[in-house]
């Protein structure tokens, strides 16, 4: 069922990520370190680096700065995350979930790497989406990546900030934003 959703989620990113526009990318977002730019960025290196560990097992320390800091877009932001989402749904479709992969933040089964990553560009599209006046259309998805999110994040990711503390949102609010006040953003 993961590498489903993963397509799910390339699928609706792929589609809010094409209809920025150039005068977009240096919008601010939710994620207020980061300009819509910049999470395209990350999320770009992001699928990059999940797909070289369910090709390789592990990604190659050289390429780990690149990945997670240097510029992954060039002067085609649409068409590198657009090869990068294709790459990760190549490297995960057929793989066996429970194949070991590591990450820069630990060793753990492929199907765990799989949610995270589900989790994360879910939540980085609804970045996106609403830094562009957009919508992510797909709630349902929104929805098991909010679930993905509650059984992985807990106080410790937070206290290391991977995340920043929960912010209040009604419990009857919208899956985006839901999902927005979990990972840390003020709705």
């Amino acid at each position: 069922m993961s590498v489903e959703l993963l397509q799910r989620v390339v699928d609706e990113t792929t589609r809010v990520v094409d209809n920025v526009n150039d005068d977009q990318l240096g919008n601010a977002t939710p994620c207020t370190e980061w300009t819509v730019r910049d999470i395209v960025n990350h999320i770009t290196g992001g699928a990059t680096m999940f797909a070289i560990s369910a090709e390789q097992g592990k990604v190659p320390d050289e390429q780990i700065g690149q990945l997670l800091g240097g510029d992954n877009l060039g002067n085609d932001f649409k068409g590198a995350w657009g090869a990068a989402g294709t790459r990760a749904m190549n490297a995960f479709d057929g793989l066996d979930l429970s194949k070991v992969v590591t990450l820069p933040f630990g060793e753990m089964p492929a199907g765990i790497a799989l949610n995270i990553a589900i989790f994360d560009v879910a939540t980085h599209a609804v970045d996106i989406a609403s830094s562009t006046g957009q919508a992510v259309a797909d709630t349902d998805l929104l929805e098991t990546a909010l679930e993905f999110g509650h059984a992985m994040i807990g106080q410790e990711l937070r206290d290391m900030g991977l995340f920043a503390a929960e912010q209040p949102c009604p419990a009857d609010a919208p899956v985006a934003d839901r999902l927005l006040a979990f990972s840390g953003r003020k709705v």
